[in-house]
C-alpha cells in the first residue's frame, strides 16, 4: 500500500518541524511538503501529489480557512484537516470542506490516522 502523502503548512517553523516529525512517524504516512502561508499551500499543491494537507488557521496573507476553501473547490482536492489552538467548540469552520479539526495540543499519531480514516471514508 502506499503511504498518505502529506503537505504540512503553518507559519511556525518550529510547529512546522514538529507536525512533520509526527507524520514521518505513523505508519504509513509521508511528509511531501510543507508551507509558511497558505498562498503557498495552493501553490505547492499545482506541483505535489498530496491526498491530505495539515492546515494551520491563523496564517499571514489568506488565513487556513480561507486555502481551504480554495483547495477543497479544486476537482482533486485532497483532505484538509485544520489545526489550531482553539478548542473545538470555539472554531466555526464548517463551510470550507475541511474534513476535520484537531487542536494542536492533540495532535499525535493517533489522531492523524483517525483523520485519514475519516477521509478515505468520504
Amino acid at each position: 500500500m502506499l503511504p498518505v502523502r502529506v503537505l504540512v503548512v503553518d507559519d511556525h517553523e518550529s510547529y512546522r518541524y514538529a507536525m512533520a516529525a509526527i507524520v514521518e512517524e505513523t505508519d504509513g504516512f509521508m511528509v511531501v511538503g510543507s508551507a509558511d502561508s497558505g498562498e503557498q499551500s495552493i501553490e505547492l499543491l499545482e506541483r505535489t501529489l498530496t491526498d491530505l494537507v495539515l492546515m494551520d488557521v491563523n496564517l499571514p496573507g489568506i488565513t487556513g480557512i480561507e486555502a481551504t476553501r480554495v483547495i477543497t473547490a479544486r476537482a482533486d482536492a485532497p483532505a484538509v484537516v485544520l489545526l489550531s489552538t482553539y478548542d473545538e467548540g470555539e472554531l466555526d469552520h464548517g463551510d470550507c470542506g475541511a474534513t476535520a479539526y484537531i487542536t494542536k495540543s492533540a495532535f499525535g499519531p493517533d489522531r492523524l490516522a483517525a483523520v485519514w480514516a475519516l477521509a478515505a471514508n468520504r
